[in-house]
């Protein structure tokens, strides 16, 4: 860490981001920001990718978004925010209480390298950046290295956490979509918002359903955030890609892939059916609902009138690739395959990818490549 921080340091003053235009010059002499409070933000980005993400939409790019949520959904309106939970970095602050959660498993790595980064931040940059204001940056940046994906609005001023978030706050894949609602609405989210999050899957990966297979993807695409999650989880599921059926896990359609017990239910429930079908085919609704929704992400627990929107600084990713703008059925897969879920619209035409049936290759992990 602190060897790759030192080249890093010294190349860092030849770094100019010719994309960004600002009103205030940084210290620095080269970056600009539309606030000057945003400038050490610069040398947090940087050291991110350089330390974790390097512009690829891989697995730690996908773990960065997913630790975003479960830090931030450890809330509830109706518990005095007091004792802890939100968008505070909790689950970075008190790793050694939130790891142990269920549904936490698999993130202690890129929750070790946070904290490698806080104390490199301090230690040689002499930056102090909150542990909740570190875990929101970090997934707007690791995001903005998939192509497709929306620039996400980030603000800094987070104050440390208070507490560890309380336990079986964060949604499983085995839960109920009762349960999966009723814990988004006391957070304050719609229905439609909750569907609208869940378009982070379309780059997600799971390793800890089924530990034989890590890295299997949720749908053909992993490292493109487009609207296939959607498409695919609406087909006929005939195979399990592993060892299966496991805990959380019900067939997918394609080999390789995984499709999570709570994705098939809320593709399929009446009350969110409609919203998931919506998605499909509909690059630029998917993209502005999932923005939306995690600035609210981000914001859970905290006194916004005291942050200060950086969202300038974040990297602009790249438009989804012409290949990717419009759905599509898996080669192997058509219209018969689709298991009709909305009542109040037919599913749209699409074509069908040529060539041999898809397989999908796991998504390489980070002990594959570190």
């Amino acid at each position: 860490m602190l060897f790759k921080a030192a080249v890093f340091l010294s190349a860092f003053a030849g770094v100019v981001n010719a994309t960004i235009t600002r009103r205030a010059l940084c210290p620095d002499g080269v970056h600009t920001a539309n606030n000057a409070a945003c400038c050490d933000l610069f040398i947090v980005i940087e050291l991110l990718q350089a330390e974790l993400f390097d512009g690829q939409c891989d697995e730690l790019a996908h773990e960065a978004v997913r630790l975003a949520f479960h830090d931030a959904i450890g809330f509830s309106n109706s518990v005095p925010n007091d004792s802890g939970g939100g968008a505070d970095g909790s689950i970075v602050t008190f790793a050694d209480v939130e790891l142990t959660y269920h549904a936490n498993i698999g993130l202690d790595y890129i929750v070790n390298e946070y904290n490698d980064i806080l104390a490199t931040l301090s230690e040689l940059f002499e930056v102090t950046i909150s542990a909740g204001d570190l875990v929101q940056l970090a997934a707007a940046v690791g995001l903005s290295t998939c192509p497709g994906a929306p620039r996400l609005a980030f603000f800094v001023g987070r104050p440390a956490a208070a507490a560890a978030a309380p336990d079986l706050t964060v949604p499983e894949p085995f839960d109920t979509v009762d349960s999966i609602l009723a814990r988004f609405a006391e957070a304050g989210f719609s229905t439609q918002q909750v569907v609208s999050l869940l378009a982070a899957h379309s780059i997600a990966d799971a390793s800890h359903i089924d530990p034989t297979i890590p890295g299997t993807p949720l749908d053909s695409t992993p490292f493109i955030f487009d609207t296939q999650i959607f498409v695919e989880t609406l087909l006929r599921g005939t195979m399990f890609p592993g060892d299966g059926p496991n805990q959380g896990e019900v067939q997918a359609p394609v080999p390789g892939e995984m499709r999570l017990q709570s994705d098939q239910d809320l593709a399929r429930d009446e009350r969110t059916a409609c919203i998931w079908q919506g998605m499909v085919n509909n690059q630029q609704l998917m993209e502005s609902r999932f923005q939306s929704a995690m600035k609210t992400l981000s914001l859970l627990g905290q006194n916004t009138a005291s942050l200060t929107d950086c969202s300038d600084v974040v990297p602009v990713p790249l438009a989804v690739p012409p290949a990717n703008a419009e759905s599509f059925f898996p080669a192997g897969q058509t219209q018969d395959d689709v298991e009709q879920s909305c009542a109040a619209a037919p599913f749209p035409e699409l074509p069908t990818q040529t060539g041999p049936t898809t397989t999908i290759l796991p998504v390489p992990q980070y002990t594959d490549y570190s």
